[in-house]
This record gives C-alpha cells, sequence and structure tokens, in this order.
C-alpha cells in the first residue's frame, strides 16, 4: 500500500476486522450508506497496519457523525461545522495520528 505512512508506529501483531469493531449498537436507518461506509473502514485499518492508538476519528453531529462511537479507536464527536478544526487540532498534537474526519451528511 503506497499511501502508508512508513513514519506512523506499526502494530507488533496483526490487527483483525473484529480489533476494530465497537461494542456499540448502530443507530443508523436500514439502508443507510453509512454501514457500508462503517463495514469498509472495519475491513481496511487492519490492513494499513498501524495501531489501534495510531487513529482517531472525528465527525460534527448528525446521525452519519455518530461513526466515532461504531469504530473502536480513538474518536471525538464534535460540534456542527468544526470537525475539521478538530481534526487539524490532533494532527498538530499528535503528529503521527492520522486523522480521518468523517464529513456530516445530515
Amino acid at each position: 500500500m503506497d499511501f502508508v505512512n512508513t513514519t506512523i508506529e506499526r502494530s507488533s501483531v496483526q490487527l483483525t476486522k473484529a480489533d476494530f469493531e465497537s461494542d456499540q449498537m448502530v443507530k443508523w436507518c436500514p439502508g443507510c450508506g453509512a454501514h457500508a461506509i462503517l463495514a469498509a473502514v472495519e475491513r481496511v485499518f487492519p490492513k494499513i497496519g498501524y495501531r489501534k492508538e495510531n487513529f482517531c476519528m472525528v465527525s460534527g453531529i448528525g446521525c452519519s457523525s455518530r461513526f466515532p462511537y461504531y469504530v473502536n479507536t480513538y474518536g471525538i464527536h464534535g460540534i456542527h461545522g468544526r470537525a475539521a478544526a478538530i481534526a487539524s487540532g490532533v494532527k498538530i498534537g499528535s503528529p503521527p495520528c492520522p486523522a480521518m474526519r468523517k464529513r456530516c451528511s445530515t
């Protein structure tokens, strides 16, 4: 994977999809596209190979923005319109942490 940053600490054990699955009940409507995005994230994160502690999910408000609750990593459920600013703060405060921002679609 060419997009993987080699300076970020790698996991010493092989992580699986189950390592990124949260114990929280997903409260999205059936048929919502966010289910497919969540499944893709849970499938791709182990392949990237970073430690779980090196991921941080950041979101704003709305149904789709409950994303940080549904991924077993660090996460921040911020306020409306501030996800980009919060993700920037995470990146500045912890440069090795690849902050991923989930755009509010509601």
